[in-house]
C-alpha cells in the first residue's frame, strides 16, 4: 500500500449530511425518545415539553419511565409539528385547532394526510400558507374578540 493510499490514524470519512431517514415501519415496541426525536428532526426536551402541552399526546411509559412511541403518538407529533413550525400555530392555537376538529390519537393520520385546498375563494396568502377554512374562522374569531378588547380599552 503507498502511502497516499492509507488514511492517517485517526482520520474519519466525512458522513452524509441531510435528514434523518425513516424507519421502514416503526418496532411493536414502538421508538424510543430518541429515535423519535430523530425521526421527527427535533431535540428530545421539545418532545418531553409537547407531552405536557398536548393532551392528545400519551406515549407508553415502561416501569422505569422510559417513553415508547407508537405510530399514533409520532403521527400526533408530526401534525403537532407542521402547526407550530410550519404554520405558525400558538400552542394555544394548535390545542385549539386539535380540539375543535376533534382529532385525537385515533383521527391523527386521517387529520394529518388531509390535502389542503390548492384553489377557490382563497386569497393567494391563504393558499401559500395552507390555511383551510378552520383555520380561518379561528382566526377571523380572534380578531374579532381583539377589536372588542380594543373598544373596551379606549372607552
Amino acid at each position: 500500500m503507498t502511502r497516499n493510499n492509507r488514511r492517517a490514524v485517526g482520520s474519519r470519512r466525512p458522513r452524509k449530511s441531510g435528514p434523518p431517514s425513516a424507519p421502514a415501519s416503526i418496532p411493536e415496541r414502538g421508538l424510543k425518545i430518541g429515535e423519535t426525536a430523530s425521526l421527527l428532526g427535533v431535540e428530545t426536551y421539545v418532545l418531553r415539553f409537547w407531552e405536557t402541552q398536548f393532551a392528545v399526546l400519551r406515549p407508553e411509559h415502561t416501569r422505569s419511565r422510559h417513553r415508547f412511541y407508537h405510530q399514533k403518538d409520532v403521527e400526533a407529533l408530526r401534525l403537532i409539528k407542521r402547526l407550530l413550525h410550519d404554520e405558525g400555530f400558538t400552542i394555544a392555537g394548535a390545542n385549539k385547532y386539535i380540539r375543535e376538529f376533534d382529532l385525537d390519537a385515533s383521527h391523527l393520520g386521517v387529520a394529518a394526510a388531509r390535502p389542503r385546498p390548492q384553489s377557490g375563494g382563497e386569497s393567494a396568502p391563504a393558499r401559500a400558507s395552507g390555511m383551510d377554512s378552520g383555520v380561518r374562522r379561528v382566526l377571523s374569531e380572534v380578531r374579532r374578540d381583539l377589536r372588542e378588547l380594543q373598544k373596551i380599552l379606549q372607552s
